[in-house]
């Protein structure tokens, strides 16, 4: 008896399961803001392998969303494309580009011969027929438009994530996250210490969160706070205990970072400080739960090595204001799952398209 050859062709690997490579090797924020359209691929090719490139430390996260099958190690120095990726096999299937606008991002996804490219319109890549970019779109809402254009039905209110099993290192805690990805974006240290007293005066818990360089940063606002060790957690938590922190938070305070995307992903209630981006390109979606500070400006550099004015322009005052807001809200003891069913779509602020595109580096 012969035995049947292996399947082969464009995009299947070598046990026959054809595959959807998905570009988007940026931060835990971008990964977040990019889970309505990786469900809606994976909705879309429920046959199909779904391989993310991204970061290696985020396979955790991307496993989370149920919409990943395997992820490809790719990342790169200052949030831009990869030089190459690790693939092996036979050409994708489908490619799909959620990290930018290219060109250097369609130019290495063409450059795996995949059957299909999905991504958006660029003019120095006239190969590629997308739909247009439009630089003032909502994130989440960027992302499912682009499905959309191909026949794929998103929804960009498809984002929350199921609570992680482990318990929390500190239940009912206000976690203040004074970092982000570059300095532009972090709220003074001075005002968050000064936030983290008022809440204690009131008999509030409040801990202190960093990633794997801002062991500095977090060191200072718990001196500055007077906060003892056992509420501290700089170096980077690992993800289990960190979705877990924040998915039991009594309210997570934090610039626009990865941290406050997962505050929103599990349903926390959130108070986000915005600038030099404003929320309506980054913001947590329209409900009572997640409360937004922003004094509107000149658009900044979200990559800026100083803090932009308009984050400084929002005061230890308003902070508290809010914090006090959620309190009033949704009794931390009775707050229950977040429903996305009330949740609108965010209001469209694209304006005209933009040809030149975001130079494959996405701010946030």
């Amino acid at each position: 008896m012969t035995e049947a050859p292996e399947p082969s062709g464009p995009g299947v690997s070598h046990d026959g399961t054809p595959r959807v490579l998905v570009l988007r090797a940026l931060g835990l924020g971008d990964l977040l803001a990019g889970v309505p359209a990786l469900r809606a691929l994976r909705r879309a090719h429920p046959g199909h392998e779904l391989v993310l490139a991204g970061p290696e430390e985020l396979a955790p996260v991307a496993a989370a969303t149920g919409a990943v099958d395997r992820l490809l190690p790719a990342s790169a120095p200052g949030r831009a494309v990869p030089r190459t990726l690790d693939w092996t096999g036979p050409p994708p299937d489908v490619a799909v580009d959620l990290h930018g606008n290219g060109p250097p991002s369609h130019r290495l996804l063409t450059g795996l011969r995949p059957r299909r490219l999905l991504a958006f319109a660029h003019p120095e890549t006239p190969e590629v027929d997308g739909p247009p970019w439009y630089a003032e779109e909502h994130e989440r809402d960027r992302w499912c438009r682009l499905l959309t254009s191909y026949g794929i039905d998103a929804d960009p209110t498809d984002l929350l994530l199921p609570r992680p099993p482990g318990p929390s290192p500190a239940p009912g805690a206000v976690v203040l996250h004074p970092g982000a990805g570059a300095p532009s974006r972090c709220w003074p240290v001075e005002r968050y210490a000064a936030v983290a007293e008022a809440l204690r005066e009131r008999g509030r818990r409040v801990v202190v969160t960093g990633g794997a360089d801002e062991g500095d940063l977090v060191a200072r606002l718990a001196k500055l706070a007077g906060l003892p060790d056992t509420d501290v957690f700089g170096g980077g938590l690992p993800y289990g205990r960190l979705s877990a922190l924040v998915a039991d938070a009594r309210a997570v305070v934090s610039g626009d970072t990865g941290i406050a995307h997962l505050a929103v992903a599990h349903g926390a209630p959130s108070v986000t400080l915005f600038g030099p981006v404003p929320p309506h390109r980054w913001g947590p979606p329209a409900h009572p739960r997640h409360r937004v500070l922003w004094h509107p400006g000149p658009d900044g550099d979200p990559h800026g090595r100083a803090p932009d004015p308009a984050l400084l322009r929002i005061t230890v005052d308003e902070v508290l204001d809010e914090l006090r807001a959620l309190d009033a809200l949704e009794p931390p003891d009775t707050r229950g799952p977040l429903d996305t069913s009330d949740i609108p779509n965010t209001r469209d602020t694209r304006g005209t398209p933009d040809p030149s595109g975001a130079a494959d580096t996405p701010p946030a």
